[in-house]
């Protein structure tokens, strides 16, 4: 086959430029950009703002056409546009209205499209042979309803080429289509919408469209496709995407080109081994319905005799790799400080999170259901020691797993079990003494202590009182979380997206299961956070307190083991940044999730008008609630803090564009934990978070034993005034809390991070 490197590529640096040059780069430094806002000089134009693909924003005078609806696009609208007095043309994809205000599906689709043109033309614009792919203009994500432009296509489909085409022009095709999906593959990105409407001629080079139907390798199959043009495996939507998908659809064109026919698509065509030329497509097992059993795009490539591209000096040069080793070093330190000597990032450990004191007694609930009494309980504080267990037989008790002396998350002192202070609390706020002397029916009693609290008896003069929802003590051993940020970076929305994404079940396919520690108290957070936030309002910033209490609390089993009960702390960062009594509950914090705001860690210039915007400035010091909550937490294991953490980069979607961040943040989580991607993604954050920001930043990391760092975004995008414009959409926002419970020995498969019995928190 023929080079598909045509000589006269419009973007080759020795072309004569052409104002009206659909090729040409449409960017700040173009004659026609508006650096100052101009009054419109007709009333058939308008101003347009977007950014480009470096995320640098450009203003221009703009003249639209008439509004169509794309094929294969619902919800958008499309329309010729002209830039600038040069008459430079452009194609504009955006949301339609009704789309925009509440299409999260559409709104997603062009997200995904967004970030696959912007990969793509980050890695290869610079390059002559990116012809084959339809260039990204600009984009603009947070607009009223949002777009993105493209250079005009050139040619006409393939369908409107059909029995015109010679041997030599159909290789070509074929060619150029097999190198535009090896320009993907390299990226990681499926196409999925290869077809003859979606593939242009215009006599020397094959164009593909705009990649609006894009998915990322490794993600979920979504049904998509017809036959013959999509595979099998593709359009039942079956197993992961992958870039061989693609070699499928370049396989049925090359046939339907040749033949004059279309196909089955349920395997090779019938008569494939009539023509000679496509001799290669028939051996290779293109036509395959199982993507493992095709060739991969580069031995496509040489099968057809079509240069690789990727091996002629376009190789990107990562330059985060030397950050990545200082990550690998830094783990080597850790460890041996600890005397751990795990070979990778793959949990193990053969000791429990907790030392494990024998059983003393069996559980409240445990006691209700198989009929045994408890004591009768009164509104008084005991005058002497609580009462002990109770007597029965052996036989009748289930036996909790092995736990200790409860310690009160609030004041960390030890709180044993008794009836005597159990209450409840009224709709004015109100402690009620529980009595159920009279109550005999066991599922009515059960229920009315499910929804209980139980009084703690430290309580001294001049402090507040406060008291723990039963179950707090009655399960297995509690774990509190405590999410670590100064004021603004997004703690609140963080855990909000957090506890929505477990209502939802986000946490069943790893095999947990949630009920709530209180129901009353669960049932209020979810309406004034997690209902808020998904309505797309903007919560209100946590207020200081004068006692640490803590936001929500979840009762958490895995393969029908007792349940314990999780706590989640959410302070003001004006409280975690000051050294005060408020925050004494952090010396009894059993993990943390420490977030950071890119606006106040990241030196990119794409983030400066929005800091501008916000009126955050950059912190070469890192984060002063990081640093206040780090030197008051115990040091042990070697002087590192032996409490697991999670370092959450939140906000993500403001980088999302940055290859190292696209690649996590534009993909959904893996429904089982998968070690090797928890170090991987740990590691690529760690060095992106080296290369852009001061090492104060990363003080989590290298302080904590155990510490893993991820990429998530809370709302998905920026507020204006107090909602977000096109809804709230979490993104791995359950990533720092899987790798949290990992570590404690919470979910099932995963063990424990690293030996810290013993410890005194």
């Amino acid at each position: 086959m023929t080079d598909p490197n045509h000589p006269n590529d419009p973007n080759h640096p020795n072309e004569q430029r052409d104002p009206r040059d659909p090729n040409q780069r449409i960017g700040p430094d173009h004659p026609d950009h508006l650096r100052e806002p101009t009054p419109p000089p007709h009333p058939y134009y308008r101003e347009l703002e977007f950014l480009t693909p470096k995320e640098a924003q450009s203003r221009f005078v703009v003249r639209f056409g008439e509004d169509r609806r794309p094929p294969g696009r619902p919800g958008f609208l499309a329309r010729r546009a002209v830039l600038g007095a040069g008459g430079v043309p452009v194609v504009q994809y955006r949301l339609a209205p009704s789309e925009a205000r509440g299409g999260p599906e559409a709104y997603g689709l062009l997200e995904r499209e967004v970030a696959a043109s912007v990969a793509l033309e980050r890695r290869y614009g610079a390059e002559k042979f990116v012809g084959v792919l339809t260039r990204v203009v600009g984009f603009d994500l947070s607009a009223a309803e949002p777009f993105v432009l493209y250079r005009p296509p050139i040619g006409r489909p393939l369908t409107e080429w059909a029995g015109r085409l010679d041997a030599d022009d159909q290789e070509r095709v074929t060619g150029q289509l097999a190198m535009a999906v090896r320009l993907m593959a390299e990226l990681g990105i499926v196409h999925r919408a290869i077809t003859p409407e979606n593939v242009r001629w215009d006599g020397t080079r094959a164009r593909l469209c705009e990649p609006y139907a894009a998915l990322r390798a490794g993600e979920r199959r979504a049904p998509y496709g017809a036959a013959p043009w999509a595979p099998p495996e593709q359009r039942a939507g079956r197993g992961a995407a992958d870039p061989r998908d693609d070699l499928w659809s370049v396989a049925a064109l090359a046939y339907h080109l040749l033949s004059g026919r279309t196909d089955r698509g349920d395997g090779p065509p019938a008569d494939l081994g009539d023509y000679r030329r496509l001799a290669a497509l028939q051996h290779s097992g293109l036509f395959s319905p199982h993507a493992a059993e095709r060739p991969h795009p580069d031995e496509l490539l040489r099968l057809l005799h079509v240069p690789d591209p990727l091996t002629a000096g376009a190789e990107a040069v990562d330059v985060l790799e030397p950050f990545r080793a200082r990550y690998d070093a830094q783990l080597a330190r850790k460890r041996a400080l600890t005397g751990e000597r795990r070979p990778s990032a793959a949990p193990a450990a053969e000791t429990p999170v907790r030392e494990r004191i024998p059983p003393s007694r069996p559980s409240l609930f445990t006691r209700i259901i198989r009929g045994v009494e408890p004591p009768r309980p009164t509104a008084a504080r005991p005058a002497g020691p609580p009462p002990g267990p109770p007597a029965g037989p052996p036989s009748e008790l289930v036996q909790p797993p092995p736990s200790r002396s409860r310690m009160c998350p609030h004041c960390l002192l030890p709180v044993e079990f008794d009836e005597r202070l159990l209450v409840t609390i009224d709709a004015k706020g109100n402690r009620v003494p529980l009595d159920l002397s009279t109550e005999r029916r066991p599922a009515h009693r059960a229920d009315a202590l499910r929804k209980a609290y139980h009084l703690c008896p430290h309580t001294v003069d001049g402090d507040e009182g406060h008291e723990l929802p039963l179950p707090y003590l009655v399960n297995g051993e509690p774990l509190s979380v405590a999410l670590v940020g100064s004021s603004s970076v997004g703690k609140t929305h963080l855990l909000a997206a957090m506890l929505g994404e477990v209502e939802l079940g986000g946490l069943e396919p790893y095999g947990l299961k949630c009920l709530p520690l209180n129901p009353e108290a669960h049932r209020a957070y979810l309406r004034e956070r997690v209902q808020s936030l998904q309505q797309g309002r903007q919560l209100g910033r946590t207020g200081q307190q004068t006692f640490a209490r803590f936001a929500d609390g979840l009762l958490v089993s895995a393969g029908g083991a007792v349940p314990r009960p999780v706590v989640f702390f959410d302070l003001a960062g004006e409280d975690l940044a000051q050294d005060s009594e408020v925050g004494r509950f952090l010396m009894g914090v059993d993990a943390f999730v420490f977030v950071l705001d890119p606006l106040r860690a990241l030196r990119l210039p794409s983030l400066e008008p929005v800091r501008e915007q916000s009126g955050l400035r950059l912190r070469d010091l890192g984060d002063e609630a990081f640093a206040t909550v780090l030197n008051r937490i115990p040091r042990q294991r070697g002087g590192l803090v032996a409490a697991p953490a999670a370092l959450a980069v939140n906000k993500s979607d403001l980088v999302r564009f940055e290859p190292v961040v696209d690649r996590w943040l534009g993909r959904d989580l893996p429904g089982r934990l998968d070690p090797a991607a928890l170090h991987a993604e740990s590691r690529d954050a760690y060095a992106f978070l080296a290369q852009a920001a001061s090492p104060a930043w990363l003080k989590p990391f290298d302080d904590c034993a155990d510490c893993t760092l991820h990429f998530v975004a809370a709302t998905g995008g920026q507020a204006r005034g107090d909602r977000f414009p096109h809804g709230a959409r979490p993104r791995r926002v359950l990533a720092p809390l899987l790798s949290l419970f990992a570590q404690c020995g919470l979910l099932p498969g995963a063990e424990p991070a690293g030996p810290t019995e013993g410890i005194d928190r």
